[in-house]
This record gives structure tokens, C-alpha cells and sequence, in this order.
């Protein structure tokens, strides 16, 4: 088998070979684009309150006065304080049995962590 070699030839392969470096760039400022945005995730700052309670040593009855806390979830708070230590960031008190992340919210400017 013989190959002509036409003058179409070589514009093709160029074209080629500039569409693939093109879709290079690309992907690689894509990259670059997405990590920059995971490196600096916004964190959601919330204003806390100067009566706010802290959960890591309130007792049950102070635990109540947080909006839907009733003597129960107190309770829960307190057992899951004593079994798994303290809550190092107000997120954690979502793992309690009975907090829902609404629920969390609804409180979230009246609970410290020291």
C-alpha cells in the first residue's frame, strides 16, 4: 500500500493536532477552577448570642430553654455529652437523636461551645 502525501494532509493533522491542545487548555484551566474553589470554602458565620448556652456544660434545665428542646432531647444532649465527650463545634448537636438540621438551625444563635 502507498500513502500520497497531499497538501490536505498537513492541514488536517495541524488542525488536529490545535484542536487537542485547545481541549487541553481547557481542561486544564477547569482544573484549576475547581480546585481554587474547594480550597476556600465560605464558612456561614452566625452571630451568637450573649445569653447564649453553653452545651457542653448546661444542665437539662437550661437546655429546655432553647426553642423545642423539651425535657427528652435535654436528656439525649446530656447522654451523648457524657458518652462521647464534649461537642467540639455546634454542628455536632445535630448527631443527637431528635435534633433535625431545621431544628438546629432554629437554635443555632442561642448555643455556644467553650
Amino acid at each position: 500500500m502507498i500513502f500520497i502525501k497531499s497538501k490536505y494532509s498537513s492541514i488536517y493533522g495541524f488542525a488536529f493536532k490545535l484542536l487537542l491542545l485547545a481541549i487541553f487548555c481547557l481542561l486544564t484551566i477547569n482544573c484549576r477552577q475547581k480546585d481554587v474553589k474547594q480550597s476556600f470554602p465560605q464558612k456561614n458565620h452566625v452571630s451568637v448570642s450573649e445569653k447564649a448556652i453553653n452545651i457542653n456544660t448546661a444542665s437539662a434545665q437550661e437546655l429546655e430553654k432553647l426553642p423545642n428542646i423539651g425535657a427528652k432531647t435535654a436528656e439525649k444532649i446530656i447522654e451523648h455529652r457524657e458518652r462521647y465527650g464534649s461537642f467540639r463545634k455546634p454542628e455536632h448537636l445535630i448527631l443527637v437523636s431528635g435534633i433535625s438540621d431545621r431544628r438546629f438551625r432554629e437554635m443555632r444563635s442561642l448555643i455556644k461551645i467553650e
